[in-house]
């Protein structure tokens, strides 16, 4: 069996109070690591840490990416350090690519990926003076299909992926992995509000057909956060029931 050692690992997840990102906390929580949680909606963080009275949360809205830094400055003086960024905050502003307005793919890009961009760029500043580190980029499968609607969030997916491998490249020799995991249709809020005949439609084109749960999401960051996963980087973890195959 496979020991898994994330014990008193400093950790920052963003958007860990709902969704597939709450299912990454309790993974992480129950693995006895230290968790600082980055999201926008203060209600939602005051009752996520009800419920895990030891991790630590931040209130920001990631679109003021002018302000990261000095988020992140507070991060780590409360965490005290810093050993794996879990990137996982994302926001979506659908509309047919000719209806699509500049806020609505400036938004879009600002939230899922220059804020990504600037936590991994502060990040690997701690990381190298640890001489360590992993950093899991939460991607989404319609950076590799697209989707309609979505040209906005499927190009911030594509773009997360695409700034990992370069990453990766660039810290691979200073022990520092650089990893994405595109999730497929996986059972949270946002797939419940689905209609039966979408949902349907969903379910014909996953060979597994079933959706996906947050907890196979949080198993994959915990394998990439992981020694076990120590000689990769640059990679993609798809985890959507066989609904991509790359």
């Amino acid at each position: 069996m496979l020991d898994v050692k994330l014990e008193n690992k400093k950790i920052i997840l963003t958007g860990g109070s709902r969704g597939i990102g709450l299912s990454i906390l309790d993974k992480l929580y129950n693995l006895n690591s230290q968790i600082l949680i980055i999201g926008s909606n203060k209600e939602n963080l005051e009752k996520t840490k009800k419920k895990y009275p030891n991790i630590l949360f931040e209130v920001f809205d990631l679109s003021n990416y002018d302000k990261i830094n000095l988020l992140f400055k507070n991060c780590i003086s409360k965490l005290g350090g810093l050993d794996i960024l879990v990137n996982n905050a994302g926001i979506t502003r659908d509309n047919l690519a000719i209806r699509m307005d500049t806020a609505e793919w400036t938004s879009v890009i600002n939230v899922n990926l220059t804020s990504a961009f600037i936590l991994c760029q502060e990040s690997i500043k701690v990381m190298l003076k640890n001489k360590s580190g992993s950093i899991i980029n939460i991607s989404s499968i319609v950076a590799h299909t697209g989707n309609s609607g979505q040209a906005n969030y499927a190009a911030s997916k594509a773009a997360i992926i695409a700034m990992s491998k370069s990453f990766a490249k660039e810290y691979a020799k200073k022990n520092i992995r650089i990893n994405c995991i595109s999730p497929g249709f996986i059972d949270t809020d946002m797939t419940n509000v689905l209609k039966e005949e979408q949902k349907k439609y969903l379910l014909n084109n996953i060979p597994m057909g079933k959706m996906g749960m947050g907890e196979d999401i949080a198993n994959g960051v915990v394998f990439l956060a992981s020694d076990i996963s120590s000689y990769i980087t640059g990679e993609t973890l798809h985890i959507n029931g066989g609904m991509y195959m790359s």
